[in-house]
C-alpha cells in the first residue's frame, strides 16, 4: 500500500491528537495518525489521578478523561488513524515507512510529518546501581500500568529511587493499595517532579523523601529483598558511613525520561544534547523541512496541558506548510539559554515567520529563591521578571511579541537566564 496524505502525526498520545484536531481546525482535510498502541491516549490511558486540564479545561480531570474529550474529537471530526502499527522509518523527503497487521509494511508520502511519540524512563541499565539483577525491580511507569490497568500489585513493601512525577504519584498509588512505602531517594539535592505532587503524594501519606540519597547496593537473587541507601556528596558520590538498609520486596525507578527520538535520528533530524529532542525554530520545524515535533518527543513538559498547547502550535504550522503557504528564507535569529536556564525551546525564531506572539519554554539547572528571568537582546535586557522560586522540575516560560522584536532590526541573539 502507497498513499498519500498532507500530514502524518507519528503517535496517537495527547501530543499526536492536539496536532491533530490542530491540522484538521486549519483546513487541512488528509490527516492520518500513527499509533503504535492499541488505543489511542498515550500514557494518559494509565494516569488515573487527577490533577489534567486545569489550564485547558479549567476544571480538573484524571488522564484517560482528559484523553477521551481528544479522542473523541478526534473521532468526531473524521480524522483517520491507525493503532497497534509502527512506524520504521521517516526518509528526509518525507516518506514515512510503517507496518501493521492489516496492511503489512507500507509507505506513506507526506506533505508534512509530526513527530509526536513521546518518551521512556531511563531503565536500571543506564543508572550503574551495583548489586544482584534480581525479580522486583521495575520502572515506575510499568508499575503505574500493572496497577492501575493490569491489576497487579508490583509488592507490598516498597522502595523508590528518583523523585520524578511518576515516582512521586506511585509512592502515593502503592500506599492506596495498601503497601508501605518505606522511602523516596533522589540523587540530586533537589526534586525531580511538581512541588504539588511532593506535598500530595509524600507529605500527606508521611513518606520521608531522602535528598542527597542513591542506592548503593540491592540484596536478593532470586527476588529484591532489601536495598541500602547512602547520601551522596556534592560530586554524587556515596558518603562512607551514612548507609541505611530497607527491607522491601519491590523497587522502582523513576530516574528521568527520554524522548523517544530513535526515528528522528535515522531520519537526519538534528538531536539537542539538552534535552535528547530535536532542534526546532519556532514554527516547531525540525532541522528538515516539513517534519515538526511536539510533546515530551520534543522536550519533557511537566504538564500535559503544556503538551496540547505546543501541539496544537505544531498542527497548524504543519498545515500552512502542507498548503504551501509557508514563508521561505528570512533572518534567523538564535534564542540561547545563559545562567542557569538549561535550555529553550525554540532555539531560533525569524521574526518574518513567527506569529504576534511566541512562548518560548525552558527549565532550570538548580532550585533557585527570589531569583529574576531575563530576556536579553544581543547585550540589552529588555524583560525581568522575579520568581520567588525556580526549580528543575517545573517548566519556565517567558512570551516574546513581534512588535517587540522588530525594534530591534540588527538582533542577532536572544539569551533567556536566570539571574539572582
Amino acid at each position: 500500500m502507497n498513499k498519500a496524505y498532507d500530514i502524518v502525526i507519528v503517535g496517537g498520545g495527547p501530543a499526536g491528537l492536539a496536532a491533530a484536531i490542530a491540522a484538521r481546525e486549519s483546513g487541512t482535510q488528509s490527516v492520518i495518525i500513527l499509533e503504535r498502541g492499541e488505543q489511542l491516549g498515550g500514557i494518559l490511558n494509565q494516569c488515573i489521578h487527577n490533577g489534567f486540564g486545569l489550564h485547558t479545561f479549567k476544571e480538573e480531570l484524571t488522564g484517560p478523561e482528559y484523553a477521551h474529550r481528544f479522542i473523541q474529537k478526534v473521532i468526531d471530526m473524521g480524522i483517520e488513524y491507525k493503532l497497534d502499527t509502527m512506524v520504521m522509518d521517516i526518509s528526509p523527503e518525507r516518506a514515512v515507512t510503517a507496518m501493521n497487521r492489516e496492511d503489512g509494511m507500507f509507505v506513506i508520502d507526506a506533505k508534512a510529518v509530526i513527530l509526536a511519540m513521546g518518551c521512556r524512563e531511563r531503565p536500571r541499565g543506564a543508572l550503574n546501581i551495583p548489586g544482584y539483577r534480581p525479580a522486583g525491580i521495575f520502572s515506575a511507569g510499568t508499575a503505574q500500568r500493572l496497577v492501575n490497568i493490569e491489576g497487579y500489585m508490583p509488592g507490598r513493601e516498597v522502595v523508590i529511587l528518583g523523585s520524578g512525577d511518576i515516582g512521586l504519584i506511585m509512592a502515593r498509588r502503592m500506599t492506596l493499595e495498601g503497601a508501605k512505602v518505606k522511602c523516596v531517594a533522589e540523587l540530586m539535592p533537589y526534586s525531580g517532579g511538581l512541588k504539588r505532587n511532593i506535598v500530595q503524594c509524600l507529605d500527606d501519606f508521611g513518606i520521608p523523601l531522602l535528598l542527597s540519597h542513591t542506592v548503593v547496593d540491592i540484596e536478593g537473587k532470586e527476588h529484591i529483598t532489601a536495598v541500602t541507601i547512602a547520601e551522596v556528596g556534592a560530586d554524587r558520590r556515596p558518603i562512607k558511613g551514612t548507609e541505611v538498609r530497607y527491607t522491601c520486596d519491590t523497587l522502582l525507578l523513576s530516574c528521568g525520561l527520554i524522548p523517544e527520538n530513535e526515528l528522528s535520528t535515522s531520519a537526519g533530524v538534528r538531536l539537542s544534547p539538552i534535552t535528547n529532542g530535536p532542534v526546532v525554530n519556532e514554527s516547531l520545524e525540525t532541522s528538515i523541512p516539513g517534519v515538526f515535533a511536539c510533546g515530551n518527543v520534543l522536550h519533557v513538559h511537566d504538564l500535559v496541558d503544556y503538551v496540547s498547547e505546543e501541539a496544537a502550535k505544531a498542527g497548524q504550522t504543519a498545515a500552512r506548510y502542507a498548503q504551501g503557504a509557508v514563508e521561505k528564507g528570512g533572518r534567523e535569529i538564535e534564542i540561547h539559554a545563559g545562567g542557569g536556564a538549561r535550555y529553550t525551546v525554540p532555539s531560533t525564531v525569524c521574526i518574518d515567520r513567527m506569529d504576534d506572539r511566541l512562548t518560548v519554554r525552558f527549565r532550570a539547572g538548580d532550585v533557585y529563591k527570589d531569583a529574576y528571568v531575563s530576556v536579553y537582546f544581543d547585550e540589552a535586557r529588555v524583560m525581568r521578571k522575579k520568581k520567588r522560586i525556580i526549580a528543575p522540575g517545573e517548566m519556565e516560560q517567558i512570551i516574546l511579541s513581534r512588535e517587540q522584536m522588530k525594534e530591534y532590526p540588527d538582533l542577532k541573539t536572544i539569551t533567556v537566564k536566570i539571574e539572582r
